[in-house]
């Protein structure tokens, strides 16, 4: 359905029955409460530090081991789910960053990761970078995109290599 064929349904509703229609929504889709609660009470920064948290807990968690499931799935996930409630570039782009910042802090602190996850880790790392760039936020962020290049150092498979390029493409 086209949002102008939605527009001309809503249109044709009564406000009672738009109240219903969204109300239903609300009940049965998660993304959707999700979003109306933000919209209603917009504490981005509340959002912000429970996706950051997901993020962190796919690297280290509190367990006694401190490792954690390394789902690079899961951490994007997070950064869409975030992304979706159309937060402000500030702290996408901090989230965007702690993805490639804790793999990166992970595989320094951990070892040698496999290519996978130093693939996944670049792409990641890219990304947020082209997104800093794009909105003018790349300053903002310098400190923490060169941790990334320290964190990278130690680690094999050409992987070093990339971050520092990739921190060169965009800072130098």
């Amino acid at each position: 359905m086209s949002k102008t064929a939605l527009k001309k349904h809503l249109l044709s509703l009564t406000k009672e029955q738009v109240i219903e229609q969204v109300l239903g929504l609300y009940d049965t889709c998660k993304p959707a409460k999700e979003y109306f609660e933000y919209f209603l009470n917009p504490d981005e920064q509340g959002k912000f530090g429970k996706y950051k948290d997901v993020i962190v807990n796919e690297f280290f968690t509190n367990t006694l081991i401190g490792i954690g499931k390394l789902r690079f799935s899961e951490a994007k996930k997070a950064i869409a789910d975030f992304r979706s409630l159309n937060p402000s570039p500030e702290l996408l782009g901090d989230l965007m960053v702690t993805l490639p910042e804790m793999a990166c802090k992970f595989t320094n602190e951990y070892g040698d990761m496999s290519e996978q996850f130093y693939t996944s880790t670049a792409n990641n790392y890219e990304l947020a970078l082209k997104f800093l760039k794009k909105r003018g936020l790349l300053e903002h962020f310098k400190l923490r995109c060169q941790d990334c290049v320290k964190y990278a150092e130690p680690c094999g498979y050409g992987f070093a290599d990339e971050i520092r390029f990739l921190y060169k493409d965009y800072y130098e």
